[in-house]
């Protein structure tokens, strides 16, 4: 039986073996509550600790300003309502983008439904949000803005750091959804000059459940969880010690091996597109002239249903997906795709291949044979008579 291929990195990345060695270890050494004051408690608060520091560092931020949460969209809630609510008294109007994850559009929708009064940017037809419509789009009552670092469908990489200059300039607060970035992009936040900044660890090879919100000093955020006092009294309960450093250690190692990881995966990548648009007519890759994040490719095919594709490729052995994991079950365009302005035919047809750090040469080819074949067929059953 032919090994299935596995390209729906941006959905979720397996669990890297040194991860789960140092999770082992600390599930046999200190799997106890870190709030205890007794000697297993202390254990395992120092391996939290240990972890929190080390995260930090590769972020460029302090350990005060690192928050463990449960994951991305976890972080996302807590950032957008956690700070807009802390600054209600100085204004209610949000500024976003109409391509964030649902994590931050559900978060701005329950937020709207509060009385806040919400701004969605457009973007260009190649998936990026225009600095100068950012700036308009500020106003004296905006207290937050959230702009993804790398959209999740396309791939493309918003212009953060000029985005977050922008925003310090007029006393607004920024946040970005970094989930995508954080195995091929820099992480500085410093440099990219966020308050505000969400990682998932199951997007670097770490474990799921996990996630962190880095928090500038400073910044006014109220809680949404409550109970305990926890990570610095921003996110009550219990710490999943071994989670945190499963994910301390994958991040980690996604830092040190970034550039040489990034530029393995984009030529993987840029071959892949260069071989099916070869191969096939009528094939359209989405956000190609944006900066793109090496890792996703985002494809469309002119008469072809994206839902078919996707299980005649399952049925081949290549896992992919139609768009975002969190929208993966639905037939019509995501809203990525529709805020794209693309004609109607070009939206029907829409998978999203993303490669990962042990994608190989061989895989890539396969899929574009694969790919071509399938396509051929569905093109002609679709234009049989009836």
């Amino acid at each position: 039986m032919t090994k299935r291929i596995y390209l729906d990195h941006a959905a979720t990345t397996p669990v890297r073996p040194e991860a789960v060695e140092a999770m082992l270890g600390c599930y046999s050494q200190a799997d106890y509550n870190a709030s205890s004051v007794h000697a297993e408690g202390r254990a395992a608060r120092a391996l939290l600790d240990d972890a929190r520091e080390r995260v930090a560092r590769c972020l460029g931020a302090k350990a005060k300003e690192i928050v463990f949460t449960a994951g991305g969209s976890e972080a996302d809630n807590l950032a957008i309502a956690g700070t807009a609510r802390a600054l209600a008294n100085r204004g209610r109007h949000l500024v976003s983008s109409a391509i964030e994850h649902h994590a931050v559009l559900h978060t701005l929708e329950a937020l709207r439904a509060e009385g806040w009064e919400v701004t969605l940017l457009p973007v260009a037809p190649h998936g990026s949000v225009s600095p100068a419509a950012f700036a308009s789009a500020l106003r004296p009552d905006t207290v937050l803005a959230s702009v993804m670092y790398v959209n999740n469908e396309l791939g493309t990489v918003q212009p953060v750091a000029k985005l977050a200059s922008t925003a310090r300039e007029r006393g607004v607060v920024f946040h970005t959804d970094a989930v995508q970035a954080a195995a091929y992009l820099p992480l500085d936040v410093r440099e990219l000059g966020v308050d505000l900044l969400s990682l998932a660890g199951h997007k670097f090879y770490g474990p799921k459940g996990t996630g962190v919100l880095y928090v500038r000093e400073g910044t006014p955020i109220a809680p949404i969880l409550h109970g305990g006092s926890q990570e610095f009294a921003k996110r009550a309960g219990t710490e999943n010690v071994a989670a945190v450093v499963g994910l301390r250690c994958a991040l980690e190692l996604a830092r040190r091996e970034r550039t040489e990881a990034a530029a393995g995966v984009a030529a993987l990548r840029d071959r892949f597109e260069r071989l099916v648009c070869e191969r096939i007519a009528d094939v359209r890759v989405n956000g190609a002239q944006a900066s793109r994040a090496p890792h996703i490719s985002n494809l469309s095919f002119l008469g072809v249903n994206s839902e078919q594709l996707l299980v005649r490729l399952d049925l081949e052995g290549i896992a992919v997906s139609g768009g975002s994991a969190c929208a993966s079950g639905a037939v019509e365009p995501s809203h990525v795709i529709a805020a794209l302005g693309l004609p109607e035919p070009w939206t029907r047809g829409v998978i999203r291949f993303s490669l990962g750090r042990t994608t190989t040469q061989a895989e890539v080819d396969r899929a574009a044979e694969v790919l071509r074949s399938a396509v051929a067929d569905l093109r002609m059953i679709s234009s049989a008579p009836a």
